[in-house]
């Protein structure tokens, strides 16, 4: 198998982004407003943080936005190379986003509820880059409930997210519960192109050096 990716999120600072680095990290991942989960940081904390990272290194802003002028302010801000969406927007928005930014890759995100979730390949595949499967519940009636968009820590079914990638042309992160200890059986269940994590090598939410370590080398 090809080497797999790994996409390392939540990053706080620019410490947590040179460690993220320097232990091999493709990607860095900085979340903007959600309505719930870890790692919150400002588009102005993300652009410092942006302007120190070596080049190479995807710079992924995870937005809720469902709306292009929403999404297409915050990469403004933030000066990141690429976008993480992470509610089902209407692929009509995605239109409006290439024509203004076509230069900026484009990561959609898929909650795995259930199989439901093979059935949004058609609506995204032509405008994104790559998908990410994540563990999320966007499903939850907002009335009753704070709806989930990532940073869950919950593993989701693998056998959906393993028949995903054998459906799509198109790259796969796999996140969702990711840990040291599980990560190598991900891989060889999902087969997915990259691996995405936040609190799996966090202990009281802060990147800690032995579990980051512990990661890389078993994603390898």
């Amino acid at each position: 198998m090809p080497r797999v990716r790994v996409k390392i999120c939540c990053i706080a600072d620019a410490s947590e982004a040179a460690m993220a680095v320097a232990a091999g990290a493709d990607a860095l991942g900085f979340v903007g407003a959600m309505p719930s989960g870890p790692g919150i940081v400002t588009d102005q904390q993300t652009r410092a943080i942006v302007r120190t990272t070596p080049p190479g290194v995807a710079t992924i802003s995870l937005t809720s936005a469902t709306r292009a002028a929403g999404i297409i302010e915050q990469l403004d801000s933030s000066e990141t190379n690429t976008v993480q969406i992470v509610q089902h927007i209407d692929p009509k928005e995605y239109r409006e986003l290439i024509a203004l930014k076509p230069n900026v890759k484009r990561i959609q995100v898929i909650h795995v509820e259930g199989e439901q979730a093979l059935a949004l390949i058609k609506d995204y595949e032509p405008w994104v880059d790559a998908f990410l499967l994540d563990s999320g519940r966007p499903s939850l009636d907002p009335a009753k409930h704070t709806i989930e968009l990532g940073g869950t820590g919950r593993v989701h079914d693998w056998s959906i997210s393993a028949a995903f990638v054998k459906s799509t042309s198109k790259p796969v992160f796999l996140a969702g519960g990711l840990t040291p200890e599980n990560v190598s059986a991900a891989i060889a269940q999902v087969q997915p192109y990259g691996v995405d994590l936040c609190s799996g090598i966090r202990i009281d939410g802060a990147l800690d050096p032995q579990k980051l370590t512990a990661f890389m080398r078993m994603a390898n």
